[in-house]
């Protein structure tokens, strides 16, 4: 399966409950039919992580994702060797005896000893077609691991010393994530369709959180975005994003509630805010002054 037009990458992603606008549909389509990595920057939250996801089950591909850390390098995201299994080959190779240690060295560099890792498994044959590989938080990484990652991804192709150089028979769907706490290389940008996701609208918030929690009032929904959105423009240290909307509005269907009131907003302020200073910020009378200022703007909306 594949995504013929625009059109249809929208419609494909909405089937996965994925609420995208056109020109984000529309860097989708040109990554996927010109075969160029795309990389998507953007505040925590955003989607980015998700919009990979929905590609792969969109398309019927099995998604393998390299989650980045700071330290992470080329062995780690490419392959390791199975050091406790070589070990007992050869404690039962000295057992039995006679041990050709050459013949043993040969057997112990085997893919039956191969651990494969993400970057690795990206470029193997897979079910149904070349995977999505998500290069997730890239930019937790560091400029050596870029500069590898740039070599991996123009080629396409790892390098396995002691087995030799394994090629994607053909290019895996790449989507690198960034939430740009440092910038990321020009050359490795360059290599890559762009786009910014960032927060969404009003109405296509509503839109994401009534494909995610289709249970909710749309009363509810309205007053829980318009709140969110409010909450944005005050000076936080890290603001909601829509995955935080989503569990937040499930947090409050479980607690059975129907309109947002500050007394609710205080007692479930873990859902939305992820730091203490933030929270303090909400207390007293701001989430109070927040709620009123969004539902005025819901009454002349």
């Amino acid at each position: 399966m594949a995504f013929g037009s625009i059109d249809e990458v929208q419609a494909g992603l909405a089937g996965q409950d994925y609420v995208c606008g056109r020109a984000l549909a529309t860097v989708v389509f040109l990554a996927l039919r010109l075969g160029r990595p795309l990389f998507l920057e953007g505040e925590a939250g955003t989607g980015k992580t998700e919009i990979a996801k929905a590609i792969a089950a969109g398309l019927g591909r099995r998604l393998i994702r390299l989650q980045c850390y700071e330290g992470l390098d080329a062995a780690s995201a490419v392959y390791e060797w199975n050091f406790a299994e070589q070990m007992i080959a050869i404690r039962a190779a000295e057992a039995s005896g006679g041990a050709d240690r050459d013949a043993l060295k040969t057997e112990l560099f085997t893919e039956e000893y191969l651990i494969e890792r993400p970057l690795l498994q990206a470029m193997r044959p897979q079910p149904g077609g070349a995977p999505v590989l998500l290069i997730d938080e890239l930019d937790r990484t560091d400029a050596p691991f870029e500069a590898f990652l740039l070599e991996a991804l123009s080629d396409f192709q790892v390098t396995i010393p002691e087995l030799g150089t394994v090629k994607a028979p053909e290019p895996p769907i790449v989507i690198l994530t960034s939430n740009r706490t440092r910038e990321v290389h020009d050359a490795l940008k360059r290599r890559c369709l762009y786009h910014w996701v960032d927060y969404p609208d009003f109405e296509r918030e509503i839109e994401i959180l009534q494909a995610r929690a289709p249970e909710a009032a749309t009363a509810l929904s309205r007053e829980v975005v318009a709140f969110v959105q409010k909450l944005r423009t005050e000076d936080l240290f890290k603001k909601p994003g829509v995955a935080e909307t989503i569990d937040w509005a499930k947090c409050l269907l479980a607690l059975d509630v129907i309109n947002l009131s500050p007394e609710v907003i205080a007692d479930t302020l873990g859902a939305i805010l992820k730091y203490q200073d933030d929270i303090q910020k909400l207390e007293g009378s701001e989430a109070k002054r927040i709620l009123d200022e969004a539902k005025a703007e819901l009454v002349t909306a």
